[in-house]
């Protein structure tokens, strides 16, 4: 027998699994968990996977197949050792005001929807979610699932695809994991096993506690009470991390590492519809960059540098920013010697005009832009999706990124530009008198070359270089590590079908 052929057999008769991870709260650990377990997995040869049926969030990445998936997923895949696939996160809702959210199906757009029509269209999005998974375990030994918010959400149960709908139609076992450091624990465990159908409480093989502080011992009394009362295992106790960074799915992580010496004082508006805030983890972790995120009612505070970031509702969210006082703090700052930094919506914010002819981000119209740059943008229907290189325009400074925008960018402001790209296309602008940059790359400060220089054309003198990918690959060990020392291993990879 060839040795393909012995391959092949080899894995045919391998054992194909799935393993789905469910919170009692959104925040409870659920990406945490998945990652661990995926390069913990990877360490021992398995092929593994990360999934999530449906997520929501503002936070995207853009995937080998040049769609967009969550930027957990995208995490994750790298715990996997792969390159991020639109199957990993199948359904993807991107909020674009307080009832509705563009729907994002297999990585692409199909439109905008409200609660109520995106009920009506789950019919779509479950067969979606069913073929990806389809392909994912034919292709890998153990997909790792990822539920989203809570499986008792009474309210969402009908048609649910996100947790137990999801863990029922592909027949998986769940994991459930609750964070120990919000308080309350044992209520929020058990109810929400209480609040499941008996099919699904036999579904949940077990309990996680995540980011425990303190001694072990005297915590054993209320896990031996919770085995007792559930009849269900506590699969281990996972401690707090210190000095710990993991991309968040959506909320703004305002924690910073440790600074020393000479501090650059940034700033970046908190948006209603900010979008990959998690360009900013690179300089929230910097050592030399005092990272502020600004929130409604702020007092706006005197900065190095100030960064207008993405949006998802760009001429809604630019209307924000006027009414809260920052076309004038831009300005001021400016006049005192400032630089500015736009990134995809908040590069569109910077020119003359904003159209959205098709109402792509809500009611159709043009808003004025601050005008300092010279160019106009349309909202097209056809979203650009892709990675890129290339070099900045500031010393010629290596760059990668990718893009996420639905906007067309144009006119002679553009004629200075931030990146030049390695397949030829131009990126930007950057002023006659180099005070303001615009770009749509997001991630431009995960490359050490590209942030050192934005850093220094910022104002500081003498920049550490960071690497910032090392940084998230240690963090993704240090997680594994966790999963060896804390959690049952033996019933988890009984879980795992191995």
């Amino acid at each position: 027998m060839s040795a393909q052929a012995q391959t092949t057999r080899m894995r045919a008769t391998r054992v194909r699994a799935t393993l789905m991870v469910q919170g009692t709260t959104s925040d409870a650990g659920k990406s945490t968990l998945v990652t661990a377990l995926c390069r913990w997995l990877r360490r021992q040869g398995v092929a593994v996977v990360p999934f999530k049926p449906q997520n929501m969030a503002l936070n995207s990445a853009v995937t080998a197949d040049g769609g967009e998936i969550g930027r957990a997923q995208a995490v994750q895949a790298q715990a996997s050792g792969l390159a991020p696939h639109t199957d990993m996160n199948p359904v993807l809702l991107k909020p674009n005001s307080d009832t509705g959210s563009q729907v994002i199906i297999h990585g692409r757009a199909v439109g905008n929807m409200n609660a109520l029509s995106y009920h009506a269209y789950k019919q779509v999005a479950r067969e979606a979610v069913l073929a990806s998974h389809r392909r994912l375990q034919e292709a890998y030994d153990v997909v790792m699932v990822e539920g989203a918010g809570s499986p008792a959400e009474i309210n969402l149960r009908a048609n649910d695809i996100a947790n137990m709908g999801f863990a029922e139609a592909v027949d998986c076992p769940v994991v459930l994991i609750a964070d120990i450091d919000k308080g309350g624990v044992f209520a929020h465990l058990v109810g929400t096993l209480e609040l499941l159908s008996p099919s699904e409480q036999a579904r949940v093989k077990g309990f996680v506690i995540n980011r425990f502080r303190g001694d072990i011992a005297l915590l054993q009394p209320g896990l031996d009470w919770l085995e007792q009362r559930t009849g269900k295992p506590v699969l281990g106790v996972l401690p707090y991390l210190r000095d710990f960074h993991l991309e968040a799915e959506d909320a703004i992580d305002r924690r910073q590492g440790d600074k020393r010496g000479e501090q650059l004082r940034v700033v970046v508006p908190v948006l209603p519809r900010i979008s990959n805030h998690t360009d900013f983890d690179p300089l929230r972790l910097h050592p030399q960059v005092d990272l502020q995120f600004i929130a409604p009612g702020q007092p706006i505070p005197a900065a190095d540098l100030i960064i207008l970031p993405g949006s998802k509702s760009v001429r809604a969210d630019l209307a924000f920013l006027r009414v809260n006082g920052w076309e004038r703090a831009l300005q001021r700052h400016l006049r005192y010697g400032g630089k500015l930094l736009g990134i995809c919506g908040g590069l569109q914010m910077l020119g003359t005009r904003i159209d959205d002819p098709h109402g792509l981000e809500g009611d159709a119209g043009h808003s004025a832009g601050f005008a300092l740059l010279d160019f106009t943008t349309v909202l097209e229907p056809e979203k650009q999706l892709r990675t890129v290189t290339g070099r900045l325009g500031l010393e010629q400074a290596e760059v990668t990124g990718y893009e996420i925008h639905a906007g067309v960018s144009s006119g002679p402001g553009l004629s200075s530009p931030a990146v030049v790209l390695d397949d030829g296309r131009v990126d930007g602008a950057i002023s006659a008198d180099g005070q303001v940059i615009g770009t749509y790359l997001h991630g431009l400060f995960e490359t050490p070359q590209a942030c050192s220089a934005l850093l220094r054309w910022a104002g500081l003198e003498r920049v550490e270089q960071v690497d910032y990918h090392a940084l998230r690959e240690r963090d993704i060990e240090r997680l594994a590590d966790l999963v060896e020392a804390h959690l049952d291993t033996g019933k988890l990879r009984a879980l795992c079908g191995l």
